[in-house]
């Protein structure tokens, strides 16, 4: 309309002027649209006019209006996109007068001086190159508004080559500091209209520059980001870029011009990182990118690169005569790559028989033609793209198929894997759900990955070149060193490596980073898989480390970092392991080069003897003391020294005792003679001293002090029994150089570690000479007594007003020496009737000093040390003043060294006689009062000996001072539960705070006698319960300690404290059904743990015996002890089996469903497992009370084993007590409806009674009776039923035998009818499955190498039957467990293993399972194109995922859920549901409600739900429960939203969601009943434009849910992808 208009006014000789003043605008206003298009179109229609060179326009006229067009730019066009600009908006006027803005100036410049166009890019352009400041001040353009300003003018720039360059780098600036959000503007605004105004030899080199400018950044920081935005721009211009060459016609050089990034390997590495990356949108593109190329080869049928080349890194080849091979490869590689863009691992298995189809073609065509048309590194972005996976089941399944890669057997595909196996591998080797057991292993076994990961390692170095070897192994090691590695990983890598072929490939730079391994990688991993862990990596250390390049002292060095409580200590296999590789290696090790030598003698070899004799001499070298005290020598020193001592001697093992001796005295020869003048010389360096006790102890602790007096040959560990001769010899220097020490040269602060030092040596000899009398007697008589003497006076001393250092420090040690006393007379090595003792008398006094009146308590309890004030005159002022900063550690230790010394004497003195007998209570009371004030002032790792003092004195207190003692044990409980997350000091405190808390004395109280302390105890033993639900091993401490006070297993039971069980009945009723439920981390950390313990020798590791399954092991041991005759043992068994009854029913009468292995399924199965354990432990009365609760228990739903157990319980009964078989005859005559398909478990009795009727009386009525009783469920409606029916007809009818056939009893007339039920059924074939399920129920276990008398035993019980009934393996309790126990009472009519080996045979399964012989038929790399069904796979054969709960799974894979419920109940057609169940699931609703979980199954909903079912929570409501259901959900704070047309309805988009949002949607035909309308909170109406009256209600109801994902978790994702990364 613009134009007619213009175009009309001009041919009438306006007046230009005067339309050019109408039409332009003030420089400070904003025109609207129209005004700048009315313009546009104006100078537009010039154009034509100033063209005319005959026109009636003169020539000043004609500069006029250029001058005018001109000042439209610079007053009119700039002014405004400058001030939209300032405006900084992207609204809808912002946008539109940009836009014409741009339009105008577009027109204006090819109309003015050819200089103009230039003028204004200059103006232009630095706007644009300072894109990463702020558009701020006049003139300046945002950089927005700039590229379109740039765009408009460089069509007129094309003569300026210079310009446009110019432009080109200011916008390749741009794509590298812009937002995302710019980035594709400037592409697609400056680059493309760039690209699309020029042609020939200059395109050609504007893309050479952009394509070299995006590779030189990607490989400088070849970034996330930065892949991102080259990626971004190489697709926009990849049809610029990408485009067919023309084939040159003869030589000319035209040709060399082309630009083909094929060539370019940078452009395959954006390509490569693309396809890896971690965005989608990038792996799009790369792949797009990808296949372009492949296109663009095959449609132009050249070589490329067109001259063959040499280099290895060519990423890309292609060759015309090989073009079948290659297209088919680069088609499955993209369908490979498309394919793991999904999520589901039933979605991507099928493909990756591809992937084994390119390695196949790449190892085919590398072999076939000589050269590599295909790159290892394709290969490799896949398994990338797996590892990166979400879903962690394709992450292993790719580790998985990477480990199992043949093709890495051949040595140039093992180096070209190499650094991608040091890299994205070791990364994606770290993910510890990696190693979960796989389907069909049981608990201990290696997990599937541990065990292909030893293989693949084994097989990959070895088919490395040998030259590259050592590397590649160094950086392994250094990987585990570079971020922090779960405990389950780093074990089984440490076991894959010890498992290499032996070979020089460690240096000493591997021992360094092996050494880095264990001491920061591995530090807070849990004791035992550390322990493991640290046995493999030592045994790769002396597989693979190069001697010749080691020294004896890098080896000694390294050693140090393995703990001997853990994994080094003597004796063991590792031990002795070290002890052969240092004898076949001796003389091997790299020379050292000793300080001053410079002669040439390194290169002499060197012994590990050599070595031990002169590191001893180096070690007690010391300079010559400076007079002032110093601080203790490091104790690694001695450590080290003393583990290559035992090593050095252990290695020479074969020779004889005496040798041995000699040896070692040699070794030890400068220790013992400093030993030897300890005490006397008075001039020896204090260091010295130091260091030679150091060694003496850690020799001690590290090989162990075997007592003197040998107990067999065989047993006597010779070496130490040397060791302890020689320094025997020494025992009275040292004692008495340590009691000088202790008796008052101990006064600064250095010598407060000087003290504990000199503590253990003195407690170390002492038991070290116990058994010799003299020197035994001389410390008893003389050395104890004084020491005693001595502390007591110290601590006796009135208190400094200023406390001094040496005052105070007096008192630390003077405490610490009297609770070591303590310590070694508790241990029973110092005589009761010494003189020792009657000085520990003394001190007993002390402690229970009465203060004045003035004060409550006892004075001398809880006493503190004050922290000193130091002068300035200290050495070392620095360290001293470290120290004296932990001087809360040492008053801790000074209280409790008390406690240690109050918990021995309240044990072995009691109360003092110096205390009046009239005062005993109160002195306890005052007594166990300072100990509750002890616990909350003592560190929580420093109680245990106050939880022992507790011990003695509560029993002492319970009936007098019950609040005091309800007070003490509840604050025990407290601190004890605040270690639960300290694993090193909780376990002895728990221990410590069982045996106080459950002393047998509390046990025994009553509800009469102490009832708050009694109510106390039973909620500390729930909360016990329930903090090892979490916390494995807690509830076996609590039970172990219970059921050896109440049944001793050392000693007779005492009635009385057995009697104490009834009060806690409770604790043993839980153990027979724990079992806690683990997450499933937890349950891998138990696995793997059982795993390595499994292993034995091979890890030096002790069982820390936390297993969960040992409370139920303990209980039933216990059980089993119990004797029937006895009345409180018989008592305790019939209240046991009450309430386990009375569990089993509460579950059976919840309405809550339980499934296979849920909690409510394993506690029926425990429940009747501890039944048939106790059942010949039960009196006949007894038996007939609880027998209706067994035929009850019967008539539930049960779960398969559960079933088992009942009918097996139920055979038993009758088996042993027969007259109760009238009660099972009428248990058949209940009501059918209410028994329905539970009378199966009464017919899988009566299968078994050929076991039952020879001990009846009326053999041949019952076995009528039986008959008449089978034949009327042999023609019952359920299919079931009558297979169960016929089976026990089958078997019962062959017990009738001759009878039968002779018509007794009145057999005869059953004979036709029996014969033709039985023909029948053998005629079955011909009914589909009915055959198969015929067949299947004779064959099962139960009824078929199952016998209930003969299989009767622990082991079928409780590992026989679970598994063969498919309970998860970890409730199946191995008999080796019953055994460790050494507690567990068999009886020949019930043994501990099943003596006939049947069952054990057998493989599980049930007869009702499915078919899965034509499953198995199935090749597993079904084709690609074929529908994947997982609804018809078994759950065991679907990802782990599927086997959680569907909100558990999607979380697996980071999806977010909505809280919207969506009720589809009136909806009827599974077409609709299918569809609306995959809306749901993508869009994250909650839960989809149907009318019938039915729908599931049909195959017209699995049709259109493509497997959503699997991850979307499914309800059952019925249409009549509706009402019900609204009106719950509306209590639970839901808005009721409908899809109806109302008068009051709010629109579709108007309306906003509230998060707790029910839709409720109507039925196809007839919508929602109006009885519904009222109930709901609003009415939501779709805005609709058609004639069509409504749409489909699937339709509807996915834009609503799109609209609520719209409104909430699109926002909430938004807010989580905004936080910046830590």
């Amino acid at each position: 309309m613009y134009s007619v208009l213009i175009n009309a006014v001009l041919s009438s000789s306006p007046d230009y002027d005067l339309l050019f003043q109408s039409l332009t605008w003030h420089s400070d206003s904003w025109p609207g649209t129209e005004r700048v298009e009315a313009l546009t179109a104006f100078i537009e229609g010039l154009g034509p006019i100033l063209a005319e060179s005959d026109t009636t326009l003169s020539a000043a006229k004609r500069r006029s209006i250029t001058d005018q067009i001109d000042s439209v730019i610079w007053t009119q066009c700039l002014p405004l996109l400058s001030r939209i600009s300032a405006e900084a908006g992207v609204g809808m006027r912002c946008r539109e007068s940009t836009a014409a803005a741009c339009r105008l100036v577009s027109v204006c410049v090819p109309l003015c001086d050819a200089a103009v166009p230039g003028r204004v890019a200059r103006s232009v352009l630095p706007s644009l190159q300072q894109c990463g400041e702020d558009a701020a001040g006049p003139g300046r353009l945002s950089v927005e508004v700039a590229s379109e300003v740039m765009a408009a003018l460089v069509p007129s720039l094309s003569a300026d080559e210079q310009l446009t360059l110019s432009a080109l780098s200011s916008a390749l600036s741009c794509i590298k500091t812009l937002p995302d959000a710019l980035v594709s503007k400037i592409i697609v605004r400056l680059l493309l209209t760039v690209l699309n105004c020029c042609s020939g030899p200059r395109l050609t080199s504007i893309l050479r520059l952009i394509l070299d400018d995006m590779c030189s950044w990607h490989s400088t920081d070849p970034t996330h980001v930065v892949t991102e935005r080259t990626l971004l721009c190489l697709t926009a211009l990849s049809d610029h870029l990408l485009k067919p060459h023309s084939i040159p016609s003869s030589s000319s050089s035209s040709s060399s011009c082309e630009l083909d990034p094929r060539l370019s390997v940078q452009f395959w590495r954006i390509v490569q990182d693309g396809l890896t990356h971690r965005d989608s949108v990038s792996r799009k593109r790369a792949l797009y990118l990808l296949k372009m190329c492949v296109a663009l080869s095959e449609e132009e049928g050249l070589d490329c690169p067109p001259s063959p080349s040499e280099e290895d890194d060519i990423l890309f080849k292609w060759a015309p005569n090989r073009r079948k091979l290659l297209r088919e490869f680069w088609e499955d590689y993209a369908l490979v790559m498309e394919t793991l863009e999904e999520n589901q691992i039933h979605v991507v298995r099928p493909v990756l028989n591809r992937i084994d189809t390119l390695i196949q073609t790449t190892v085919n065509d590398s072999q076939a033609s000589g050269q590599v048309f295909f790159h290892p590194s394709w290969l490799l972005c896949v398994y990338q793209r797996m590892f990166h996976s979400e879903n962690k089941s394709l992450m292993r399944e790719g580790v998985c198929h990477l480990l199992e890669l043949q093709v890495l057997q051949q040595p140039a595909f093992a180096l070209a894997f190499s650094q991608f196996i040091v890299g994205p591998f070791m990364d994606v080797l770290s993910e510890t759900s990696l190693f979960y057991k796989s389907a069909g292993q049981s608990v201990g076994d290696c997990p599937e990955l541990g065990a292909k990961l030893q293989v693949f390692m084994t097989t990959f170095f070895t088919s490395l070149p040998s030259e590259h070897r050592d590397r590649m192994l160094l950086q392994m090691i250094q990987q585990l060193c570079s971020k922090h590695w779960c405990a389950v990983p780093l074990l089984f890598l440490s076991q894959a490596l010890s498992k290499l072929p032996p070979g020089p490939l460690l240096g000493i730079e591997g021992l360094t980073a092996l050494r880095e391994v264990l001491r920061s990688t591995m530090i807070t991993h849990q004791v035992l898989l550390r322990g493991a862990a640290q046995c493999f990596l030592l045994k790769s250390a002396l597989c693979l480390t190069e001697v010749s390049a080691v020294t004896l002292d890098d080896v000694f060095s390294f050693l140090t970092h393995f703990r001997a409580d853990e994994s080094l200590s003597r004796g063991t296999q590792i031990w002795n392991q070290l002890c052969s590789w240092l004898l076949d290696n001796e003389g091997s090790f790299k020379p050292r080069i000793m300080d001053g030598d410079f002669t040439g003698a390194a290169t002499k070899t060197e012994t590990v003897r050599c070595y031990v004799q002169s590191e001893m001499h180096t070690y007690l070298r010391v300079p010559a003391s400076t007079g002032h005290s110093e601080r203790l020598p490091d104790s690694r020193e001695a450590d080290k020294l003393a583990r290559a001592i035992l090593l050095c001697v252990d290695m020479e093992q074969d020779q004889p005792r005496a040798e041995i001796g000699s040896t070692l005295e040699s070794l030890l020869s400068p220790l013992l003679d400093t030993l030897s003048r300890v005490s006397t010389n008075i001039y020896l360096p204090q260091r010295k001293s130091d260091k030679s006790l150091q060694l003496v102890l850690r020799l001690f602790q590290l090989g162990g002090t075997p007592s003197c007096e040998p107990v067999g040959e065989e047993q006597v560990d010779h070496v130490m029994v040397a060791m302890e001769r020689l320094i025997f010899k020494l025992v009275d220097p040292i004692q008495e150089f340590i009691l000088r020490r202790l008796l008052g040269e101990l006064q600064e602060l250095f010598d407060v570690e000087r003290a504990e030092l000199y503590l253990c040596v003195l407690r170390q000899m002492v038991v070290l000479y116990s058994s010799t009398p003299q020197h035994h007697s001389k410390i008893q008589q003389t050395y104890f007594p004084k020491l005693i003497k001595y502390s007591l006076k110290v601590l006796q001393e009135p208190a400094q007003q200023i406390p001094s250092v040496a005052n105070q420090l007096a008192r630390a040690v003077a405490m610490a020496s009297l609770a070591t006393v303590c310590g070694l007379v508790e241990q029973e090595v110092i005589d009761m009737q010494s003189e020792t003792i009657s000085a520990l008398k003394s001190l007993n006094d002390y402690f229970y000093d009465l203060v004045t009146s003035s004060c409550q308590g006892l004075g001398n309890l809880n006493k503190r040390l004050q922290k000193p004030q130091t002068g300035d005159g200290l050495s070392d002022a620095g360290v001293q003043g470290r120290l004296l900063q932990d001087w809360g550690r040492i008053a801790a230790n000074f209280m409790r060294d008390q406690w240690i010394c109050l918990s021995f004497l309240i044990k072995a003195f009691g109360i003092p006689e110096s205390v009046e007998i009239s005062n005993n209570s109160e002195t306890l009371k005052a007594a166990l009062s300072c100990s509750v004030e002890a616990l909350a002032l003592l560190p929580s790792d420093l109680v245990l000996p106050v939880l022992a003092f507790m011990e003695t004195v509560l029993p002492q207190l319970l009936l007098h001072e019950e609040a005091m003692c309800v007070e003490a044990v509840t604050l025990s409980w407290e601190l004890v539960q605040g270690l639960s997350t300290n694993a090193h000091d909780f376990w002895p405190a728990l221990k410590g705070f069982i045996s106080m808390a459950f002393h047998r004395k509390l046990l025994e109280l009553t509800d009469t006698s102490a009832p708050t302390l009694l109510g106390a105890l039973k909620q500390i033993a729930v909360e016990l319960m329930e903090l090892s639900q979490s916390k494995s091993g807690v509830f076996g401490v609590l039970l172990q300690h219970c059921c050896q006070t109440w049944l001793p297993t050392d000693r007779g039971s005492d009635d009385t404290v057995f009697s104490s069980v009834f009060s806690h009945i409770n604790i043993l009723t839980e153990a027979c059904v724990y079992g806690p439920v683990f997450r499933r981390d937890q349950r891998l950390i138990q696995d793997v743990q059982i795993y390595v313990e499994r292993l034995g020798e091979g890890c030096a590791v002790t069982s820390d015996n936390r297993d969960d399954q040992l409370p139920r092991t303990c209980v039933l041991a216990f059980l089993s002890r119990l004797d029937s005759s006895n009345l409180q043992h018989e008592r305790l068994i019939e209240e046991l089996v009450m309430d386990l009854l009375k569990k089993d029913n509460a579950i059976s009468k919840s309405k809550v469903r339980y499934y296979s292995n849920s909690l409510q399924h394993r506690v029926k199965n425990r429940v009747w497992q501890t039944l048939l354990l106790l059942l010949p432990k039960l009196r006949e009365e007894f038996v007939a009370t609880v027998l209706n609760c067994v035929f009850e228990a019967g008539f539930c739903s049960n779960q398969a084993s559960v079933k088992y157990l009942i009918e097996w319980m139920m055979i038993l009964i009758l088996i042993h007590y027969p007259h109760h078989i009238e009660s099972f005859w009428a248990s058949f005559n209940r009501d059918h409806e209410k028994t329905k398909t539970s009378i199966c478990t009464f017919l899988s009795v009566l299968v078994h009674f050929n076991v039952i009727i020879p001990n009846l009386k009326d053999k041949e009525v019952h076995l009528r009776k039986a008959l008449d009783i089978i034949l009327q469920w042999c023609f019952n409606h359920n299919f079931s039923v009558r297979l169960y029916a016929l089976l026990a007809l089958k078997r019962v009818w062959s017990l009738a035998g001759v009878p039968a056939e002779e018509g007794s009893a009145g057999l005869g007339g059953l004979s036709t009818v029996i014969k033709a039920c039985l023909n029948q059924a053998e005629a079955m074939q011909s009914t589909g499955n009915a055959n198969k399920n015929w067949t299947r129920i004779q064959e099962h276990f139960f009824f078929g190498a199952f016998h209930p008398m003969r299989d009767y035993s622990v082991e079928t019980i409780f590992y026989t039957f679970p598994s063969l009934s498919e309970m998860a393996d970890d409730e199946w309790i191995a008999p080796w467990k019953f055994e460790k126990l050494l507690c567990f009472s068999e009886s020949p009519s019930f043994p501990l293993r099943n003596p006939a080996p049947d069952l054990s045979q057998l493989q599980p399964g049930d007869w009702i399972q499915q078919d899965k012989g034509e499953q198995n038929k199935e090749e597993r790399w079904a084709e690609v194109q074929k529908k994947i069904t997982p609804w018809r796979l078994g759950i065991q054969e679907q990802e782990p995922e599927l086997q959680l709960v569907p909100h558990q799974r999607a979380a697996r894979l980071g999806k977010l859920h909505g809280a919207l419920l969506v009720v589809a109940s009136l909806i009827d057609k599974p077409t609709n549901l299918g569809g609306l169940c995959r809306t749901c699931e993508i869009f994250g609703a909650s839960t989809l409600v149907l009318d019938s979980l039915r729908h599931v199954s049909d195959k017209h909903f699995q049709s259109l739900s493509v497997s959503s079912e699997l991850w979307l929570p499914l309800l059952e409501v019925k249409p009549v429960e509706l009402a019900d259901f609204l009106q719950v959900k509306k209590s639970e704070g839901y808005c009721i939203v409908g899809v109806e047309q109302t008068a009051n309805s709010q629109s579709l988009q108007d309306f906003q969601f509230p998060e707790k949002t029910l839709l409720l949607l109507g039925n196809e035909r007839e919508g929602i009943p109006a009885n519904l309308l009222q109930m709901f909170d609003v009415c939501v109406e779709i805005p609709q434009q058609g004639v069509t009256r409504s749409l489909n209600v699937h339709v509807s109801a996915a834009l609503l849910i799109w609209e609520y994902t719209r409104q909430h978790l699109t926002s909430g994702s938004a807010e989580v992808d905004s936080k910046p990364e830590n």
